[in-house]
């Protein structure tokens, strides 16, 4: 019998969440936070620092992508699944959204690529295959290697929302796990093009320019960057007890500033490229 290896996965978060509620000494309030690779670290860093506050609860944070944490909140896994996209009609029954911020969508290449802008449309044709030499966009006589994120992931749902439209990626794409693995690729690689979150870019690949505007927090807060996307904490219903205080802790003054200490744009907040 075939078993798909994200069913795998959710059978193992699902023994390691059975082992961590029925251990000895397990005398704590606890929180199961599982989903995007992208909102990962955010989610971390603040359940670090609310357990710093609430030593008497444990927040235990695993990713697996936006639709393992879809699922597995609606099956009840876990407390809070984490969303780098916004749940489609079909998804939202019975869940509450929670957008703790906003992250952009960079277009990242190899920095011995020339290239600084694209367009919408040329990236619709660069990951669909109708563009395939870097020499039709301004750049080298070299064949475009792309990278894409897996099914599942909340950025590559969001990329085709925004960027492909109707159009699918090519089909002989490379497929990598997550937004570390797709920087990897890009920096071994001078002709390589991918989509990787913003909170997670590093200087050792390039940006591109989006329609003439460059990724940044002010151009994601004040939506001139073209591709924005939700960082999400998703219910099953109403939160109660120690999880909804955690949201509303996320929501205050002090969980915006460390969202936004991750390099994601907070939901509450006015922003500058000065500050």
């Amino acid at each position: 019998m075939d078993v798909k290896p994200r069913n795998i996965l959710i059978l193992i978060i699902i023994i390691a969440l059975a082992y961590l509620m029925i251990r000895p000494g397990s005398d704590y309030e606890r929180i199961e936070i599982a989903g995007s690779t992208s909102v990962q670290p955010v989610a971390e860093k603040l359940a670090e620092e609310y357990m710093k506050k609430h030593p008497n609860v444990k927040i235990n944070v695993q990713g697996g992508g936006s639709g393992m944490g879809i699922r597995t909140v609606q099956q009840g896994v876990v407390d809070i699944g984490t969303s780098s996209k916004a749940l489609k009609p079909d998804e939202k029954d019975g869940l509450k959204e929670y957008v703790i911020g906003k992250d952009g969508i960079v277009i990242a290449v190899n920095h011995q690529n020339p290239v600084d802008d694209l367009t919408t449309e040329q990236l619709r044709d660069i990951f669909s295959g109708k563009i395939r030499n870097w020499k039709e966009v301004g750049g080298p006589d070299a064949e475009i290697h792309v990278i894409v994120r897996e099914e599942g992931s909340g950025t590559r749902s969001s990329f085709k929302s925004l960027v492909m439209k109707d159009e699918k990626i090519r089909s002989d794409a490379i497929v990598q796990g997550s937004t570390e693995s797709v920087k990897q690729a890009i920096k071994s690689d001078p002709y390589a093009v991918g989509f990787v979150s913003m909170a997670h870019m590093s200087s050792d690949v390039k940006a591109l320019e989006v329609n003439g505007i460059t990724p940044s927090e002010t151009t994601v807060a004040d939506g001139s960057y073209p591709l924005v996307v939700p960082f999400e904490f998703i219910t099953r219903g109403e939160p109660v007890g120690v999880v909804k205080d955690f949201i509303d802790w996320v929501f205050s003054p002090e969980g915006q500033a460390i969202v936004r200490s991750q390099k994601v744009v907070p939901a509450i907040a006015n922003v500058s490229d000065d500050t």
